[in-house]
């Protein structure tokens, strides 16, 4: 049984393969009829009797392709599963916590920092010394060097003045806002994905069921030819074109499983799923249209599409790495304190447990020349970034206006494509009436049905193109927010 859609016009763009009966249904031959001596005019008002119904005829090929192992009920379950399960966007998802843990780690370099050390050394050649103690005491042994004995520090260490690293810790956020961004696009590229393999589905299931209609249009055409034959108003001839055309028909049917077969991996595919996916036949492809275009608002400008704003953001990140090079010329001050404690015996004068404050001020004064070497490359950068962003808006000025224009050439296609299916269709009328008055041939009846069946697999082709082409108009200024 043919699917059936609903549409209804949302939001300028019909997300939906328009599924129309057989344009003209082919008016079978009647073996019974007389063959006229004088020919009678084609088209003429009682030329002919009413045709009879077509034979019946069976065969496996017409068995409808099987269902896929899942489908998809609704648009909310494509951008569930492509969200859920989609790399991409789960790659996009990381870059922005790697910039998350960038700005951390930058924030650190401001933060104090706590350090102990607990040491035991042991001298395996050693002295003994005899040393003086106190007036009065006997004079004692001790081990020299040492050994035997723990040593213990705790440091604290806070930054007073590090410019260099205050300037990092905004250009991490503002790298933050650039993988966000980058996040939002590929969500957006995902979606329009999700959408045309959708579309592309319906597409084929269309064209499939197109090709089982011509199949069984040429089965009756060669049931038809076998009886005139039998009947000994045929030849030869006409059973073995009546053939070829079903053998012709048979390949078309093939073929259209294997491309039914292929969009359905690739809507999966654009899911995250690694089978075939479907599309139930209770979908709404109007609804689906409606909640595709509110997932991804339009917008008003071309600065405002996520890829052009995170080119835009990125040089935004290039041009604060050059500040932090140029920072790093400058001093920095750090404050020091220092907790000891030490078994070791001293002697009586030095305490074993220490603690002091100690100011460090560092002045760059020559590295070699690394720094100078950072910054042109920083430069360079930054430069890189500023030519991606022109270049970045020279190709979606030309993007949308392709877009837009598309929809103009998707619909002057399908008008064609119109007109020739009504023309293939009236030509297959005629060829046929002549044929039963006496005028034609059995190879222009093969001739007319094929082309009936493949100008009506270009008009389903051709309303794919209309619709793909306004979903990528849609898309061309839209963004996709809810990712991160």
């Amino acid at each position: 049984m043919a699917r059936t859609w609903a549409y209804g016009p949302v939001a300028g763009i019909a997300l939906a393969i328009a599924s129309r009966a057989h344009a003209q249904q082919v008016k079978p031959l009647d073996p019974n009829a007389p063959t006229p001596t004088t020919p009678v005019p084609v088209g003429a008002a009682g030329a002919l009797p009413p045709a009879p119904p077509p034979p019946p005829v069976d065969d496996p090929m017409l068995t409808p392709p099987p269902a896929a192992g899942r489908e998809l009920m609704s648009w909310s379950d494509a951008v569930t599963l492509s969200r859920a399960r989609s790399t991409d966007i789960g790659t996009a998802l990381a870059e922005v916590r790697r910039a998350e843990a960038q700005t951390r780690t930058a924030l650190a370099a401001v933060l104090p920092t706590i350090n102990g050390t607990v040491s035991y050394p042991h001298q395996f050649l050693t002295k003994e010394t005899s040393v003086l103690g106190n007036p009065g005491d006997p004079p004692r042994s001790i081990t020299t060097p040492q050994s035997d004995y723990f040593n213990g520090n705790v440091t604290l260490s806070q930054s007073i003045v590090n410019v260099q690293a205050w300037h990092s810790i905004k250009t991490g956020k503002e790298n933050e806002k650039s993988a966000r961004l980058s996040a939002e696009d590929t969500q957006r590229t995902i979606t329009l994905g999700v959408a045309t393999a959708v579309v592309g589905v319906v597409a084929a299931e269309r064209v499939a069921e197109l090709n089982r209609i011509g199949l069984r249009t040429a089965l009756e055409r060669r049931e038809l030819a076998t009886r005139k034959r039998a009947l000994g108003v045929g030849t030869g001839l006409d059973v073995v074109r009546a053939d070829q055309d079903v053998s012709t028909a048979r390949a078309s049917v093939v073929s259209g499983d294997e491309a039914l077969r292929r969009s359905r991996e690739a809507l999966g595919l654009a899911v995250g799923v690694p089978e075939q996916v479907g599309v139930a036949r209770s979908i709404q492809i109007d609804a689906v249209a409606a909640e595709a275009e509110r997932t991804c608002p339009r917008i008003k400008d071309i600065g405002e599409r996520t890829d052009v704003a995170a080119t835009r953001q990125r040089v935004v990140v290039a041009e604060r790495n050059v500040g932090n090079v140029e920072r790093s010329f400058l001093p920095t001050l750090n404050a020091q304190s220092t907790l000891a404690s030490t078994t070791a015996d001293l002697g009586g004068n030095q305490p074993r447990t220490t603690w002091n404050v100690t100011a460090v001020l560092s002045i760059p004064i020559w590295d070699g020349g690394a720094r100078y070497g950072a910054l042109g490359n920083a430069r360079a950068l930054r430069d890189e970034a500023t030519f991606q962003l022109e270049a970045q808006r020279r190709t979606v000025t030309v993007e949308v206006a392709q877009a837009q224009r598309g929809i103009t050439v998707a619909e002057a296609a399908l008008d064609v494509a119109r007109q020739a299916e009504k023309q293939a269709a009236e030509v297959d009328r005629l060829t046929q009436t002549a044929y039963r008055a006496g005028q034609g041939t059995s190879l222009e009846l093969v001739i007319a049905a094929a082309a009936l069946r493949q100008a009506d697999v270009e008009l389903a082709l051709r309303e794919f193109e209309l619709v793909r082409a306004r979903l990528e108009a849609l898309f061309a200024l839209a963004r996709c927010p809810g990712t991160t």
